[in-house]
């Protein structure tokens, strides 16, 4: 018989919080495989911690997305958002799907152009655009996106410097009821900013206006936040008709349709509480059919969702290190990834599970990660069976901004594993080295001399 580990007995506090309705979870089911591949197979072959993506499930979500929205709707265009995972197979798996290039910096423009993207399904968003950016999308037909006024002077003054008509758009933000209002970036619709940035479009000579664009803000619970924002391109785009004869080819709703993490401090679980792709369907669709536009004038709907298309695609996978007992008594467990790799822990609980099967007895825990700082905290709490070193975990939902916004900080970054659709996989990121970290630094010669 295996001798039992023996762990000293602790006279601990109940705090159970508030119960609701399902009454206290656990997350006790062990999650062995990802698309028929052994969890533990995969870590053995290719190190923990480890990012692995199924594009199963983002083909899957790309297709269904597509299907809710072109059944209730003829002309729809889904625009890939590049900052939310723009891993080059990623990228072509939606791409293949269908979908274009949205991107929202130079550099990420050339990700697009270099995964094979034409130039003239490429929508160029974001404040931060040089002149060199504005030319290139220009001799290239991209969708640009005008942010400010500064953008649209530069537009008109570089359009008629190198003989150039670029396709433009310009971003409009609004009162949609959601607090704080995104009224950062492009011109405001109450206060007529937007209609005034159209205008001085439309009596350019130099520019072409293509579409109306607006991204009201990001994990959206809100449908009806996009009935409004609907409306009020909508309204705009009537305008330039009616004034100017001009019927823009397209309006584009940006993204924000959340995915089914739960937020932090959320009651309920994102599961049981996220609008589903349909209910955003029919919020937007509604308001453009009914809006008056004859058949043969209406606008493409363009839609720049990421998170919603991806997030369950994506998993990490990790190793306890240790386990120990805090000051007041709380079971803590420290994994081998934390805050550098699963930024996203900072805004969601994410849904944990072991990757074997584990006893019966469970106990509130806090998952701490491996770096030396005391906000490295992926779980404040979660109620797991006991863990112990060497177990092995799996994080649901993490296949939005992880791979982007993660950080080289105290240790270097893991592999990426793709699963095809056969169930092949294979690394799409290599795991960092020193070397690799180090191959941009330069050190002064003087700097050189032994110790």
């Amino acid at each position: 018989m295996e001798k039992q580990r023996y762990e000293r007995p602790v006279i601990q506090k109940m705090n159970t919080g508030l119960m609701n309705k399902f009454g206290t979870k656990t997350e006790n089911e062990p999650v062995t495989h990802i698309e028929s591949v052994s969890v533990k197979g995969l870590l053995k072959d290719y190190g923990s911690p480890l990012f692995v993506i199924s594009e199963r499930q983002i083909r899957r979500n790309m297709q269904n997305a597509k299907r809710i929205f072109k059944t209730r709707y003829p002309k729809v265009q889904f625009a890939w958002s590049y900052k939310t995972n723009y891993m080059n197979a990623v990228c072509r798996i939606f791409h293949q799907e269908g979908s274009w290039a949205e991107v929202v910096s130079g550099f990420e423009y050339d990700k697009a152009i270099g995964n094979g993207v034409p130039g003239s399904k490429i929508i160029f968003n974001g404040p931060d655009k040089s002149d060199a950016d504005l030319i290139k999308a220009a001799k290239n037909k991209s969708l640009i996106h005008i942010d400010h006024y500064d953008e649209l002077y530069s537009l008109i003054r570089l359009s008629e410097e190198h003989k150039l008509k670029p396709k433009v758009a310009i971003r409009v933000n609004m009162d949609t009821g959601i607090h704080p209002k995104w009224d950062r970036f492009g011109f405001n619709f109450e206060n007529g900013q937007a209609w005034n940035a159209l205008t001085r479009i439309l009596n350019s000579e130099n520019l072409e206006l293509v579409g109306i664009h607006c991204h009201i803000g990001t994990f959206m619970l809100s449908t009806e936040s996009y009935s409004i924002a609907a409306r009020n391109l909508c309204e705009l785009a009537w305008a330039a008709r009616e004034r100017f004869n001009k019927m823009v080819e397209y309006i584009d709703l940006g993204g924000g349709f959340p995915s089914t993490n739960t937020l932090k401090g959320a009651y309920l679980p994102g599961t049981d509480t996220v609008p589903s792709i349909d209910q955003f369907a029919d919020a937007i669709t509604d308001v453009v059919l009914g809006y008056g536009f004859r058949q043969d004038e209406l606008p493409t709907l363009i839609l720049e969702s990421g998170r919603a298309l991806i997030d369950d695609a994506g998993y990490l996978l990790g190793t306890v290190l240790a386990t120990k007992r805090l000051s007041d008594g709380r079971r803590a467990t420290i994994l081998d990834f934390g805050l550098n790799s699963l930024f996203t822990s900072l805004w969601y609980d994410h849904k944990i599970s072991p990757a074997q099967q584990l006893g019966s007895q469970c106990e509130e825990t806090v998952l701490f990660g491996p770096l030396c700082m005391n906000i490295d905290v992926v779980r404040e709490s979660i109620v797991m069976p006991l863990l112990e070193k060497g177990n092995q975990l799996v994080v649901h939902r993490v296949g939005a901004y992880n791979m982007t916004q993660w950080m080289q900080f105290i240790t270097t970054r893991p592999n990426i594993v793709l699963i095809d659709v056969e169930n092949k996989t294979h690394v799409i990121r290599k795991a960092e080295t020193l070397a690799y970290v180090e191959e941009l630094e330069q050190v002064p010669s003087h700097l050189n001399k032994n110790y």
